[in-house]
Parts: structure tokens; sequence; C-alpha cells
């Protein structure tokens, strides 16, 4: 008989997908199936691993993917297979998340269960929008309430507004936004002064949170003037006054830009963090993937005659991979490589080989065919001497051919190819097609190749004008001008850290 599996009950955070705790992204990580809800952000889903079943149980007002019920006994029935089983839910699966009922269910079949708290939209909304809930000169105390029912409803309401009123301290308020005339109402009715100040900040820790201020009299004629919907949290008290001096993230640079980073998975962390970290909303939509080389018996020829060569230049950090991935099928000892000296272009790819605790002999200065054949030049005479070009499938011939017209022997050994990307499981690519964006980074010829076939590019600018797009260097800048763009900025240095500069720069 199988042993049963155990049904880990794990809050997302509000929103920022650094929030998750360590112990629910260690969860995540042997998750067997997991079970996960609207609010959490998609991109917690890859701590998972891609063997797992993933079940969206999506709950948002009068819109279920799954009833409650059937979420409970979801939940009973994968364990009972044996599974191991994220809950994974919005905020903490104890604070109006129905966690408790969940939990309930999983005692009364017998299943193990864990409960792993999350940071509450009830404290990290209001910080991200620059409110401490509590504060030594204003409250030393907060009540939360949930606003998703009516306050005009008879005796059962669950919600003594009148109560409410009275209690001091700070009122946050989750799931309010449609009532909050109501519950202003009620709030003012019941003795609080009509101007005491208010907050709302929706989809808040996240690079497309937004905030509202008012009093109780007008914030619901404040909500209607600007269209403001939920989700949101509600910041009732005077609290709300510190905002202009502590709103700390809605004042970083990229605050409220919607920027589109086009790597591969692998590769979009480091962009991505770097523009998170400056409050942008980014969306991730990798148009490639990087694949084994098809030409297998090219590269086993190359390593078997490693010896041989005097360089190996790697043009990217995929390069230096993927050939190291094959080169450990066959050696054993990274010293096999022998005494060939090593060309990198570009900081990234220097910086991958440094992992391996190799030494970068020669880096250009910039990534353009003409500069690296310079290097080569002022390094040292390259005339019969005998390079590895280890790079992808499809490429530019231009490199070889200056390297051989300075007398070199050159093998173009490809060690991976790049296909296009057509998955979207964070649901970023429908988000572009819905909304647009404000600016899409390119940071290769074969992105900006890739991302055409998928979504035409000319198209997408026409319909979204707003657009603009940011080119890492000089060969990106090639393929954006043969699709008749030109880059509305190009990173200097053509680094990852040199783009983020750049978009900084035209804030």
């Amino acid at each position: 008989m199988k042993a049963k599996g155990t049904v880990y009950l794990v809050g997302a955070g509000p929103g920022d997908a650094g929030l998750m705790t360590l112990r629910g992204a260690e969860l995540l990580g042997r998750a067997d199936v997991v079970v996960y809800d609207a609010l959490i952000n998609r991109d917690l889903l890859r701590l998972a691993p891609k063997t797992a079943e993933f079940i969206y149980a999506g709950k948002r007002a009068q819109e279920h993917a799954l009833p409650q019920d059937d979420i409970n006994e979801l939940l009973v029935s994968k364990a009972r297979a044996g599974k191991t089983v994220v809950r994974l839910k919005g905020g903490d699966p104890y604070v109006f998340g129905r966690g408790g009922e969940e939990a309930e269910k999983l005692a009364e079949a017998g299943i193990d269960f864990e409960v792993v708290p999350g940071i509450s939209s009830v404290v990290a909304g209001p910080n991200y929008a620059g409110i401490p809930i509590t504060h030594r000169d204003h409250c030393s105390s907060y009540t939360v309430i949930t606003g998703h029912e009516d306050p005009d409803k008879d005796e059962a309401s669950s919600v003594d507004w009148g109560q409410v009123a009275k209690i001091p301290g700070t009122k946050v308020v989750l799931m309010g936004v449609k009532r909050i005339r109501e519950i202003s109402g009620q709030l003012i009715a019941n003795g609080l002064p009509p101007k005491t100040p208010v907050a709302m900040v929706r989809w808040g820790t996240t690079g497309k949170q937004q905030s509202i201020e008012g009093t109780l009299a007008t914030i619901a004629d404040v909500v209607e003037k600007t269209g403001f919907s939920a989700p949101a949290v509600t910041i009732i008290g005077d609290v709300v006054k510190l905002r202009d001096k502590l709103n700390w993230y809605e004042k970083r640079p990229l605050f409220g830009r919607r920027i589109v980073v086009t790597r591969t998975r692998e590769q979009a962390s480091q962009l991505t963090r770097q523009l998170a970290e400056l409050s942008a909303e980014v969306l991730e939509i990798p148009t490639i993937k990087i694949l084994p080389t098809d030409r297998h018996q090219d590269l086993a020829d190359a390593l078997l005659e490693l010896n041989s060569y005097d360089w190996i230049v790697f043009t990217s950090p995929n390069g230096v991979n993927m050939f190291f991935e094959a080169f450990f099928k066959g050696f054993e000892d990274l010293r096999d490589i022998g005494g060939v000296r090593i060309a990198a272009v570009g900081p990234a790819t220097a910086a991958r080989l440094k992992e391996l605790h190799l030494k970068v002999d020669l880096m250009p200065s910039e990534y353009v065919t003409a500069k690296i054949a310079k290097a080569f030049t002022d390094y040292e005479s390259i005339e019969n001497l005998k390079i590895l070009l280890m790079r992808a499938e499809v490429a530019t011939p231009e490199l070889p051919r200056e390297l051989e017209a300075l007398g070199a022997i050159v093998d173009d050994i490809a060690c991976y190819k790049t296909v296009p990307e057509t998955e979207d499981p964070t649901g970023d690519a429908a988000k572009l097609l819905e909304g647009g964006a404000d600016w899409i980074t390119f940071s290769s010829s074969s992105t900006v190749e890739s991302f055409h076939a998928r979504f035409n590019l000319p198209e997408l600018v026409q319909k979204f004008p707003q657009i603009k797009l940011a080119s890492i260097g000089p060969e990106t800048s090639k393929a954006l001008a043969a699709l008749g763009f030109k880059p509305t900025v190009e990173a200097r240095p053509h680094t990852i850290e040199g783009l983020v500069k750049a978009l900084v720069s035209r804030a």
C-alpha cells in the first residue's frame, strides 16, 4: 500500500516573488502537485520541478476556477495518492484565505499537513505605499476587517461597523473596493470624522502597484473618478499622512513602467531582478530557448582535438554552458582542456568562465566583429594559429571571416541551437498582447528575430505606439534595423547593467 502524501498550505506572499519565505520555496522545490490561486505571482511556479503537476484553482470575487469543496477534495485525493502537495495561496493561508477550512478538511481526512505562513497584504501593501500601519506618534494598534460582505446587510453581518468605528488605531480593510462608499458611510455614521485620511493600494508590492488617497468623505469619489479596482487594501487612519515622507517604493526611477524582458528563462533573472529593484513591472517573455546542437559529431570531433587549438572563443554564456556540458560527458577533469587560451566576448561570458575558475586571456571592449579582430591583433599575431569558435548553430559569418583574414585557422563549431519559445506559463505574453508595454528589451539579434516571429513587432508597435525598444548592442540594433526600427536606446557599455542604465536615463 502506497504511503499517504503530505499537503503543505503555503503562503505565497503579497505579490513580490522575493517575499516568499525560504520554507515555502524549499517545499515548492520538491512538490509533486502545486495547486495555486489567482493572486499568486506565477514566477514562483518556476521553483517547482518541471515534472510537477500544476492545477489552477483561482478564486477572484465571483469567479472560481474550482469551488472550495472541490479544492478540499482535490487536496485529499492527491495526498492519498502519495503525492507531496503544495497548496499555494496568496498572502497568508490563515488571513482571509480559507486556509483554515482546508486544514480542517485535511485533519478530518487524516492527511498530514503543514501550514507555512506568508507575508500578508495587510502589512505589505501599506508598507510599499509608504504607510506604517502602526506608529508611536499616531497609533499603537490596528484592526483588520474584510470588506467583502455588504456592510448594510441585516444583523447576521459578521462585521460590526459601529464597533469598528469606535476601536482606536489604524483600520485595514481587505476586499472592500466595490463597497467603499458603503463602508466609509457606515464609519462616518458611527462617529469617525469625515476628514479621517484614507489610502487604497492595489497590486501592492508589484511593479503594477497603484495607490490613491482621500478621506472617508471623498475616497469613494476618488475610486470612481480614477477607475480604481480590486484587488486592493484600504488603510484608514492618521498613519496615511506619513505616505509623502515614507513612500520609498513608488519613488524609484522605473516605477509604473512595464518592461518586457526577452532573454531565455535561464538568463532572464539577472535583468528582471535589476528592473524589479527599480520598481518596474517586468513581463518575462522569453522568445528563444537553448537546446543542444544537432551537429553532435562536429562538437565531438572538436573536443577530441582540444590540444591542437591555440584559442577557444566563447561569444555568449550559453556557449560556455553548452560547451562544458558536452565536455564533461567525455572528460572527468577540467585540466583536460589543456593549455588553450580563452577569449570571451562580453562581460557576462567572461563572468561565466570565471565561475568555472578559468582565466579569460582576452576580452574585446565591444561585441563588434571589428573590435574582436582588433583585440586579437593587439594581443598577438594570430597568423597560422588555430582558433576554435564555440557558438550557436545560426550565427553571423563575419567573425570567422575576419579572423581568417588575419591568417587564423578557424573551426566554427556549433555547441548549441536556439529555437522559438512558444509557452506562456506566467501569462506575461497574454498581458503584453492585451495591454502593451512601455519598453521591450532585446539582448541579442536572435531575440529580435524570434520575438518578431512570435508577435510581429511592427504590428505590435502600431497597436501600442507607446512601446519603445531597447537594444544591448550593435548586432542587436542591426537586427532591429532589418525590421525598420532604430532602438530608442542602446546600452553603453553593451551589458545588462548598461541596458538598465539606459532605461533609467529615459525614465
